[in-house]
């Protein structure tokens, strides 16, 4: 079950659920999040079963060229707790404009800004203004069991 406006807002202030919103971002079932910075990829990257080796990025002007890929950081910090899970989804207007997200699971116990990727799928350039609401996060309850994520992107890293 998704948690509503209510029990949002509620997780906001008791929790700190998440930090630097604004107070319209905050949505029936979902919260709106904005682009910070954005970033280009500069060199491959490998995974392996033991090791990974994450490509070198470099900061870009927010403007996504036709076919290519990008990391962004939000503004906003989440503190998501070990009860919760969080999902990433595009916002209609992304789409609408040729561009998807690639996103995945904010774990319980994850702190920190979060790192999206995005693609222009489209055939013209797409610009992005700094601040612009971008995603919906949506969070969702975890049964008793669960573990806090002690991943090496804890904090907010980007790589």
């Amino acid at each position: 079950m998704f948690l509503s406006h209510d029990a949002i807002l509620e997780r906001i202030e008791k929790q700190k659920l998440l930090e630097n919103i604004q107070p319209r971002a905050v949505q029936g079932a979902g919260v709106d999040l904005r682009i910070d910075k954005l970033f280009k990829l500069e060199s491959g990257g490998f995974i392996g079963v033991n090791d990974r080796k994450l490509p070198e990025i470099a900061e870009v002007k927010p403007a996504l060229e036709p076919g290519s890929y990008y990391l962004f950081t939000t503004i906003e910090r989440v503190n998501v707790p070990d009860d919760l899970v969080a999902f990433m989804l595009n916002r209609s207007s992304l789409f609408r404009c040729g561009a998807s997200l690639r996103t995945a699971v904010i774990d319980p116990g994850y702190k920190g800004v979060l790192t999206v990727g995005i693609k222009n799928e489209g055939t013209h350039e797409i610009l992005l203004e700094k601040g612009s609401r971008i995603l919906q996060i949506v969070f969702s309850d975890v049964k008793e069991g669960t573990r806090g994520y002690d991943g090496r992107y804890q904090g907010g890293k980007v790589i």
